[in-house]
């Protein structure tokens, strides 16, 4: 097994840590904490706006923003982004001091700093050219949804205990 993304590119996880051997998601108090914890905020960002998309239009006119489809940084400190913003995320990390927030949760305010303050990669910057390989060897999923627990019913299942021995915040998360 390799390293797949979930949901979102950009965060990878290696596959016999998220999955079991029949394809279903591990139950979180099975995954090691720093996975248990990309896996919830995962959860939390699926369906949110492009920071940088947000950043332009706001609330006031949310409906303009890209859903995010990458996420970079750390939990609590991402970026999420869509497509037509990545290249600005990789511009900025690259070359113009983002590299120096790697791992650190302060990422994701310096960057929306950056661009707020007009900063944007240039017109000919390339960016990353995303390969996916292997789309036939992920795991099957079952015919009806249903029968797979979603994130939010796995962690429904867990008492006030075992939610506070996970050691993760799941305020983000409607439950």
């Amino acid at each position: 097994m390799g390293k797949v993304n979930i949901g979102l590119r950009g965060w990878r996880f290696d596959e016999e840590e998220v999955f079991d051997e029949e394809g279903e998601l591990r139950p979180l108090e099975f995954m090691e904490p720093d996975t248990r914890e990309r896996i919830v905020r995962l959860a939390s960002s699926m369906g949110e706006p492009c920071d940088a998309c947000y950043l332009i239009h706001g609330d006031e006119d949310i409906q303009q923003c890209n859903v995010a489809r990458v996420i970079y940084g750390e939990p609590i400190g991402e970026v999420l982004l869509c497509p037509d913003h990545e290249a600005d995320f990789l511009y900025w990390f690259r070359e113009e001091g983002g590299k120096e927030y790697a791992g650190d949760t302060e990422l994701q305010d310096a960057f929306h700093d950056w661009f707020a303050e007009g900063g944007r990669a240039p017109e000919d910057y390339g960016g990353v050219d995303h390969v996916n390989t292997d789309p036939e060897d992920l795991p099957d999923v079952p015919d009806a949804a249903e029968e797979l627990p979603t994130l939010e019913e796995e962690i429904e299942k867990l008492d006030d205990e075992e939610l506070d021995a996970l050691g993760v915040d799941f305020d983000d998360l409607d439950l």
